[in-house]
Order: C-alpha cells, then sequence, then structure tokens
C-alpha cells in the first residue's frame, strides 16, 4: 500500500465511480480496477459493493477513507515542512580585504558561494591593510584578511599564503633588462626574472606615502642595504601609481596577487621582476574574532577563501606560497 494507491482509492470512492475515477485522474480503467483489487488484497477485505450504477463503500471502505484521507494531508504537510527548510546556511558575513589581494581573489570567491550556498549574502570592504586591520579591530567585519600581522590579541589569526614583491615598469630605453637575472625555479617565482634590490631601488620609482604598508618594506630594506630610493612619484591613491607606471612614468613595487591585472606584461621593454636579496615578502593571515563562536555561514566563506586561495596559487594564477 503506498500513497499513489491511496490516492486512487479516494478518487473511486468519492466518485462513486470507477469509469469517472479513471477519466479524472488519466488512468485507463482497467489499470485502476487493477490497484483497488490488488489494494482489497494487501488488506484483506472488499473496500467497494459494486453494481451497474457504480461502487459503493463498504464499512471497511468507508474507514480506510478517513485514515487515508488523513494519512495523505499528514503526508503533504510533511512536504511541506521539509520544503520549507533552510536550504543550507543563512545569513550575512562582512569580509574585509586589502583591495590589491580582493581584485584577484574576491570575485571567484563571490561566484563560488552564489552557486554552492546562494541562501548566503557576502558583503566586501576593500581598502587599504590598515584598514582593513582597523575593521577587524573594530568589528566591522567578521573575516579579515591581514598583512604581515601574525598575531593580534584580540584576534584567532591563521596563516593563509605568502608572495613575495616585484617591480612592474617599462624599460623603454632598455637599461633595466641587463640588470635581470634568469628566473629561479619555483612556483611563487613564476618564471619571471630577478632583480637585485639595490639596482631596482635606483629605477625611478612611482611610489605611495610610507604609511602604506609595501612602502614601509621597501623602505625597511632600503635602509638595512644603506641605498637610497629615487623616488620620482609620490602619491596615496593606488589607482594615480598605476597610470603612471603603466605610461612609463617610472617603475613601482607591487605584491605578486596584482600581477594578473596588469595589462601590458606582453608589451616590447615592459619587465616584470621579483625583488632579491633581500626577498620583500608579504604574508596574509586569516583573522576573525578570537571571542566569537563562528557560526555556520562565517565558516563557509572562510572555506571558501582557503578553497580559492589554494586553487588560484597551485593553478599558477597566483605566484604565492601556501601556508594553510
Amino acid at each position: 500500500m503506498d500513497l499513489r494507491t491511496l490516492r486512487y482509492f479516494i478518487a473511486v470512492l468519492e466518485a462513486g465511480s470507477l469509469s469517472r475515477a479513471a477519466g479524472s485522474l488519466y488512468v485507463a480503467q482497467p489499470a485502476l480496477t487493477a490497484q483497488i483489487k490488488k489494494l482489497e488484497a494487501e488488506l484483506g477485505t472488499q473496500l467497494f459493493d459494486r453494481s451497474h450504477a457504480g461502487v459503493t463503500p463498504t464499512p471497511a471502505g468507508m474507514q480506510l477513507y478517513e485514515d487515508a484521507r488523513r494519512l495523505l494531508s499528514d503526508a503533504e504537510a510533511v512536504r511541506e515542512r521539509i520544503q520549507r527548510l533552510p536550504q543550507g546556511p543563512e545569513g550575512s558575513v562582512t569580509v574585509a580585504a586589502p583591495f590589491l589581494l580582493a581584485s584577484l581573489l574576491l570575485g571567484p570567491v563571490l561566484a563560488r558561494l552564489k552557486r554552492s550556498h546562494p541562501r548566503i549574502r557576502v558583503f566586501v570592504l576593500d581598502d587599504l591593510s590598515l584598514v582593513v586591520r582597523k575593521a577587524m579591530l573594530d568589528r566591522r567585519a567578521d573575516v579579515g584578511i591581514l598583512v604581515d600581522t601574525p598575531q593580534l590579541d584580540s584576534l584567532r589569526c591563521t596563516p593563509l599564503a605568502r608572495e613575495a614583491i616585484f617591480i612592474c615598469g617599462h624599460d623603454a630605453d632598455g637599461t633595466v633588462a641587463p640588470l635581470l637575472r634568469p628566473a629561479a625555479r619555483g612556483r611563487a617565482a613564476g618564471g619571471h626574472p630577478e632583480i637585485d634590490f639595490a639596482q631596482a631601488a635606483r629605477l625611478p620609482l612611482v611610489l605611495q606615502s610610507r604609511r602604506f604598508s609595501i612602502r614601509q618594506n621597501v623602505e625597511e630594506a632600503a635602509s638595512a642595504l644603506g641605498v637610497a630610493l629615487n623616488v620620482v612619484h609620490e602619491h596615496d591613491s593606488a589607482r594615480v601609481i598605476r597610470s603612471l607606471y603603466q605610461c612609463g612614468a617610472g617603475f613601482t613595487f607591487t605584491p605578486a596577487c596584482s600581477l594578473a591585472d596588469s595589462p601590458h606584461q606582453d608589451r616590447q621593454g615592459w619587465i616584470v621582476a621579483r625583488v632579491v636579496r633581500p626577498l620583500l615578502p608579504r604574508a596574509y593571515t586569516l583573522a576573525t574574532a578570537a571571542d566569537r563562536v563562528l557560526d555556520a555561514p562565517t565558516q563557509v566563506v572562510i572555506d571558501a577563501l582557503v578553497q580559492e586561495t589554494t586553487r588560484l596559487v597551485r593553478a599558477g594564477s597566483w605566484q604565492a606560497e601556501l601556508l594553510v
């Protein structure tokens, strides 16, 4: 006995005729008759009295009619309750990320989450690394990707990836190319040639001000080597810096995550070289509030960030070293 057979039985009883019930159910009458006979055999009792005028229910048939209607009603209620349940985690999650990394990582992450967890809404704060850190400390974001921040007392920090700093720009007169050495091995090098920091520092540079983390790293390396930076343009705006070095006004230091954004890498005379002696590593850490138990949506977003980072690095789309 199944729900479909019970529906057939109810239709026959309410129609008072096998032929009329067969028409309303769009079922052949012989097939419907066979279903009713099978039901009577399973229950071991006659459910209808048959005559040339149609069918009338026996006492057993009337009892089954009442029970069957209740069973079908309960089954429909179960279906509706299951359909109303949330399909996976539901909620809002705010992610704070440095804008250079956000352009590489966040698009694929948001697309992945839209497919796998459409009930999770993700809001992104992309800004300077110091603003990202402040957003986490001020509880304005649920998850943060911090730069060169292994630990903070109020945050739970997990290493994510480490990348190198590159020098980029247009070598218009061909004087920079002879300073380059062949590419080092390894995924993090990405097949790009290398240049000593001291030589890169003497190039005409377009840099952001000292409050930016990349500039701070460059200044520390220059101070350690006793080298002066040849800064020809200094602006806070990353877009202005990008425009300057792409139009050939000078060279800039940039992290590996931003290389995919450069439209000129295949242009004649365009230089992209990993800075060495010393290397200028840039590490990323996933951060959440230390005193907060992660809810399901936040954990899903964290997992997506880790999975997409892993995919980008292993595919060679991000020249970095995984730390997870």
